[in-house]
């Protein structure tokens, strides 16, 4: 299952149109803005706010980006992201960002496969491993026991999104554990809005000691089949270098490469 070249940057035209520069509120108290040269997503307390879209040229970035700064800035926002895309124009946008005091975090590969042929994948789960699917706190709360011991980090931000969409927007999210017996050792979920035909898949991450089992294969299966059923198109993945040659394998292609570059009020 391969998606051939011309196929994939139709693909991503359709995906930076409805996606990117269509982007609609990931949250539900966040609005999407069309200000100037760029398509921004604005939130309040915890949520994500920064810019997903951008069409500019040497003659016009270096100003939209010091508007952007001003902007959430003013809204007192301690950090933001530029959601770079390596085929963005100008070409030297990410240098840009790093002079106006964007710091580069790691790049991740913008990924997308068929939901057609995905959801062929079987389903059948390692020994020992059950599928539980995410309703509530209580999941949500095993979800981010999950994401520290996976990653070592502990992310506030992301409880508070999950259990936001859980309780206004819960057609907008599938999520789901991986349980051996009472212990939870990977959490996944695909975020979704009704009539697109992208589903991003987020999440996949497994506790060390149980990688290498076939539990990402299977979560990624597992959603293939959920977006089947919603009739989804396509599944998206930013991938980290870990992700991307299991998702290579599994049939997914490579549209770019994308990294975050972060604003912060401390940092300025």
């Amino acid at each position: 299952m391969t998606i051939d070249l011309d196929e994939l940057m139709k693909v991503r035209a359709h995906f930076d149109t409805e996606v990117r520069e269509g982007a609609q509120a990931d949250a539900p108290l966040g609005h999407v803005e069309r200000a100037g040269g760029v398509v921004r997503h604005v939130a309040p307390a915890l949520g994500w706010n920064g810019v997903l879209w951008s069409d500019l040229d040497e003659g016009t970035a270096d100003a939209e980006i010091a508007a952007q700064v001003a902007f959430f800035a003013g809204r007192g926002c301690p950090e933001f992201e530029w959601k770079l895309y390596d085929y963005d124009r100008p070409a030297d946008l990410g240098d840009r960002l790093r002079a106006a005091g964007f710091v580069p975090e790691p790049p991740e590969t913008l990924m997308v496969g068929p939901v057609s042929e995905l959801a062929k994948l079987p389903v059948e789960p390692p020994e020992g491993i059950t599928l539980r699917v995410v309703t509530d706190g209580a999941g949500v709360d095993l979800m981010m026991r999950v994401h520290a011991g996976a990653f070592g980090t502990e992310r506030p931000r992301l409880r508070e999104q999950l259990l936001g969409k859980l309780r206004e927007e819960p057609d907008t999210i599938a999520a789901v554990l991986a349980m051996a017996g009472d212990t939870p050792v990977s959490a996944a979920r695909m975020e979704m809005r009704p009539g697109l035909a992208f589903a991003g898949l987020w999440g996949g991450g497994t506790l060390p000691e149980w990688r290498g089992r076939g539990i990402y294969r299977l979560l990624v299966a597992h959603r293939a089949r959920l977006a089947a059923e919603l009739g989804i198109a396509y599944l998206q993945v930013d991938a980290s270098a870990d992700s991307r040659p299991i998702l290579e394998r599994l049939g997914f292609g490579v549209l770019g490469v994308t990294v975050p570059y972060m604003w912060t009020a401390a940092a300025s």
